[in-house]
């Protein structure tokens, strides 16, 4: 009414700065995702290279079954899981995305989605082919090919672009490590998980940023439209 805006110093809607929305990004279904993920394995019997093709087959499955991003997952430490931690075991993940240059963000990852089955398999069974020792501090958990070394990120994404487009094609150049984060958020939260549960796994700083990730499954504007049209259903009852 002045022409003065005036700035609440308490954010009651939670919502990130800015105006640019973010890119939508429409995740895969389960079953797509899933036959990827059968192709995927299917093919670690036969490939050139087994450690290193199972490795990225196990940070892939990772982003899909606990929601990490790329960088998270490459800079995990064998140290970093911790077993014994709730009821499924839990990653440490100490480099998370910072908010606004905040720098690193820690957060506590629970195994869910069988992502604790993934990761032993991956360490009883391909871990040690890589040549490390397992008692050595700040040993990788994907390690390069290089012993002592880490797996770089282009590694990881090209791995799995070369995946889509033999397994799943119809998803080529569009099904990205962050999309897989995407699924692992709307499979949560189609599964029931709230979304301040969701905001917590995946570290995001705000909860807006996490209804971004779950909104193409929300049903509030379908279930809307279906009480409306019960209630004029309702009032026309007995009319002739």
């Amino acid at each position: 009414m002045t022409g003065r805006v005036v700035t609440c110093p308490v954010d009651e809607m939670n919502r990130p700065r800015g105006s640019k929305d973010a890119m939508l990004r429409i995740p895969p279904s389960e079953a797509e995702v899933t036959a990827l993920f059968t192709g995927w394995a299917q093919e670690l019997a036969s490939c050139r290279k087994f450690a290193p093709s199972a490795r990225n087959y196990t940070a892939a499955r990772l982003m899909a079954e606990a929601g990490l991003r790329v960088n998270e997952a490459r800079r995990l430490d064998l140290a970093d899981i911790k077993w014994d931690l709730g009821r499924f075991g839990k990653l440490h993940v100490r480099h998370g995305k910072g908010s606004r240059g905040s720098g690193p963000r820690e957060r506590m990852v629970p195994l869910i989605n069988h992502a604790g089955r993934t990761l032993h398999w991956f360490i009883e069974d391909v871990w040690g082919q890589f040549g490390d020792d397992h008692t050595r501090p700040c040993a990788p958990l994907f390690p390069s090919e290089r012993v002592g070394g880490r797996v770089g990120y282009d590694a990881v994404r090209a791995a799995l672009a070369a995946a889509v487009a033999l397994h799943l094609p119809v998803w080529t150049d569009r099904l990205t490590p962050h999309v897989l984060r995407h699924f692992c958020a709307s499979q949560l939260y189609m599964n029931g998980v709230d979304l301040i549960s969701i905001q917590e796994m995946l570290g995001h700083a705000w909860v807006a940023t996490t209804m971004r990730y779950v909104h193409v499954h929300r049903t509030r504007i379908e279930e809307a439209w279906l009480a409306a049209q019960q209630r004029a259903a309702q009032r026309l009852e007995g009319v002739t």
